[in-house]
């Protein structure tokens, strides 16, 4: 199973950015696909996850911001990004567990079971 992040860089404090997670070797349809990021020196934190039925999680920070989606048929979510802030800037990693996660679990890293290689967002004017 491979999880390609892309869709990071450079942008402007209020503009916006879409990310994108492809997921090959495993359909994960019914199982939850979320995003985290890391900013140099902090840990890794969750930011949004999409879970079965169109279920949507988003950390408080993000949360009116962010959106998480997911195309099944293309094995693929995205996190569309809005307004972005400094504080946003970070490296952005997709995630995939094989287990049907509560939603307290989501925010553990260590629930995942597969990691995509991460995508760089700065925001800087």
């Amino acid at each position: 199973v491979q999880l390609q992040a892309s869709g990071g860089g450079l942008v402007q404090p209020g503009g916006s950015l879409r990310l994108s997670c492809a997921a090959s070797g495993r359909t994960f349809s019914t199982l939850p696909m979320s995003w985290f990021r890391q900013a140099p020196g902090k840990e890794r934190e969750f930011v949004a996850a999409s879970r079965w039925g169109g279920m949507t999680h988003y950390a408080g920070s993000v949360k009116g911001r962010f959106t998480i989606s997911r195309d099944n048929g293309k094995n693929t979510v995205y996190l569309q990004m809005n307004s972005l802030n400094p504080e946003d800037a970070a490296v952005y990693y997709c995630a995939a567990s094989e287990s049907r996660l509560i939603v307290s679990s989501l925010p553990n890293p260590a629930m995942y079971d597969y990691w995509g290689q991460g995508t760089q967002v700065t925001v800087s004017s």
